[in-house]
């Protein structure tokens, strides 16, 4: 049941209506005093629309503006005190994959991920929400300083939420909407290499908003194509019913940019044959006329043809001219490169021979051919045995048709909003049909399944782990595949917490006199050796994604990353253990790793600590030393 107002009406929200109806162009958005979007006029605008001369006011420029742009630059920019947590038991053949599944919120992972996929991902698509007013929209709070953001990572308000209904009432407003997807675009834009390029989903309410912010980001001169999906057959029972969805493609740097064509149509190869036996291959014939430009033909492309076998003299057909100079059709005429027919006294036409075409076909900007929404459902049940876990998948093929025209072996596709999985999904696919090695990186936030709700009643609580256990599936039929037995069918997935470090190593301005005995552990307590070793991959910028071995020496455990078997030629040794002894390091320093870290506190005494750095000067000056 509604409740009644219980105050006088908003006159002032009255008259904006009445405004916008007859000058929408002066209706802008604003935030009031508590914060929150408001419609508002545009005076300036309003003065010129009510007068017959120039208005003198702002400056004019062409830019795309709104409130909260500038929180959106901070929110970018801003440092996170935040880790990446392994969780090996929900991972598959975590040791050895080169697939990452990230769960938490994707700002923030990209934020952890300059690091190490600085300029290294070659191809980006996601499918952010679309502001229709029954989605979320991420809700990132930067307005603090960066010492207490540091403190809390602002991620979340006061309830522990990271998500706020995209309620009808605000689907109006496209602020909320462009703060949060400038951010994500302008960190991951940084991550791409400067021959990747970027695929985005969208529809119409924020196609143009959309285009623009990418226009600033990229550039406009990085703008490829705007493609058009399909995503269903038939419009809803209205006079003018949407069928399509976008994907806009923009690259990093457009004159590096590395696409592909197509594979070739099988089907459509069937046409061409060989009945003369011909030493070229085989071939079709094709048209060997072109139309006249403006409806003049070029005159010396006016020519008689003459059949050698049966000297039947032809000209081009009215409004056309042949397609190539007189010299040269006579030389194709002398090295059979003419089709005359079945009987060989017909009109002369071109033998286009199989083996001088493209490699590829060109992709089409229409994607009608890659699946519907209704395929995307079809093939998430058939997944998950007939039950409905994910209300707007996108179908694999979709993603698949990109990805082709985008990638090739060994590059990394990220996907910040993986929703059902279906970006990894589609990277296994196409490595397994093409022997491929690309690697994916996917970022999920953990969003709580309602009670009741279709995926909640098949027995998932967040929707992360939707899309683990589609990875885990898909990757098993592959694996099962007789194609599909060398395709890295793995991931490992990691976890956004807070620092493993306590608050005094980011703030130790904080922590009174009295409180120093109590801060010489500088480690939480509840974190384990193998958090410390991601924290420090990140921290180092070494790939999160390295196989990783672990042995024990003295009695330690130590962590080997992309070693051999016998732990030489480390990309990183790692030993969180207490009481490490001068043996313990020279017998790492003798195996001569990059880069080497140790706990702060881990020493046997002050004296081991200090000789460190000394012996592997000695033994390995190639080493970087450092401690946590």
């Amino acid at each position: 049941m509604d409740k009644l107002k219980m105050h006088s009406p908003d006159l002032s929200q009255g008259n904006i209506e009445k405004i916008r109806n007859l000058f929408p162009n002066c209706i802008t958005e604003a935030k009031d005093v508590n914060g929150n979007l408001k419609l508002a006029i545009d005076f300036d605008q309003l003065k010129q629309e009510l007068s017959d001369v120039i208005v003198e006011g702002p400056q004019e420029r062409y830019q795309l503006n709104w409130p909260g742009k500038k929180e959106a630059l901070l929110t970018a920019n801003a440092p996170i005190a935040k880790t990446l947590r392994p969780f090996s038991d929900e991972s598959v053949n975590f040791d050895t994959t080169e697939n990452l599944f990230i769960e938490g919120d994707n700002l923030e992972a990209l934020k952890l991920l300059q690091e190490t996929y600085l300029g290294k991902i070659k191809a980006i698509y996601i499918d952010p929400p679309y502001n229709t007013g029954k989605d979320f929209i991420y809700k990132d709070n930067f307005a603090d300083s960066v010492d207490s953001f540091l403190l809390k990572s602002n991620q979340i308000d006061e309830e522990k939420n990271q998500l706020i209904a995209n309620q009808e009432s605000n689907g109006r407003f496209h602020s909320d909407w462009l703060t949060m997807i400038y951010s994500r675009i302008k960190l991951a834009h940084r991550l791409l290499k400067d021959e990747g390029v970027i695929f985005i989903s969208i529809d119409d309410e924020e196609y143009s908003n959309l285009k623009q912010v990418c226009d600033e980001i990229f550039g406009e001169a990085n703008f490829i194509e705007s493609f058009i999906w399909v995503k269903k057959t038939a419009p809803n029972n209205v006079v003018v019913g949407s069928v399509h969805e976008y994907v806009l493609m923009y690259a990093k740097d457009h004159t590096k940019t590395e696409l592909h064509l197509l594979p070739r149509d099988a089907e459509k190869d069937k046409d061409y044959k060989n009945p003369d036996n011909d030493p070229r291959g085989r071939w079709k014939p094709d048209n060997i006329t072109a139309a006249a430009k403006g409806g003049r033909a070029t005159p010396s492309l006016l020519y008689t043809v003459v059949n050698p076998r049966t000297g039947q003299e032809h000209l081009p057909p009215e409004g056309r001219m042949w397609a190539v100079p007189e010299d040269i059709m006579k030389k194709k005429i002398e090295e059979g490169s003419v089709y005359w027919g079945k009987n060989g006294d017909g009109r002369p036409m071109d033998k286009r021979f199989l083996s001088q075409t493209r490699a590829g076909t060109v992709a089409s900007t229409l994607l009608n051919d890659v699946g519907s929404n209704s395929t995307a459902s079809k093939e998430l049940a058939k997944i998950f045995d007939g039950k409905v876990v994910f209300e707007t998948p996108k179908p694999s093929s979709l993603i698949t048709r990109l990805l082709r025209i985008a990638t090739k072996s060994e590059d990394i596709v990220l996907d910040f909003f993986a929703g059902s999985a279906a970006t990894g999904h589609s990277v296994m696919a196409l490595n397994k049909e093409d022997n491929g090695a690309r690697k994916f990186v996917l970022v999920q936030l953990p969003e709580v399944c309602k009670e009741g709700s279709d995926p909640f009643k098949a027995g998932f609580l967040n929707i992360s782990e939707v899309s683990k256990e589609r990875l885990r599936r898909v990757g098993k039929e592959i694996r099962d595949s007789s194609e599909g037995a060398s395709v890295d069918t793995g991931f490992r997935v990691l976890k956004i917490d807070y620092s493993n470090m306590t608050d005094v190593f980011y703030s130790p301005e904080l922590v009174s006199q009295e409180d120093m005995f109590a801060q010489v552990i500088n480690i939480k307590e509840d974190r384990t050796d193998e958090d410390l070793l991601f924290q420090v991959l990140l921290d180092w910028g070494v790939g999160l994604t390295l196989p990783i071995s672990k042995q024990k020496i003295a009695s330690k455990d130590v962590f080997y990353v992309n070693a051999d078997e016998d732990g030489e030629s480390a990309d990183l040794i790692a030993c969180f253990s207490r009481n490490i002894s001068n043996e313990l390091i020279k017998e790492l320093a003798e195996k001569q790793p990059l880069r080497v870290v140790f706990r702060d506190d881990g020493f046997a005494n002050d004296s081991v600590k200090i000789n460190v750095e000394q012996i592997f000067k000695q033994i390995s000056p190639i080493t970087d030393v450092k401690s946590i």
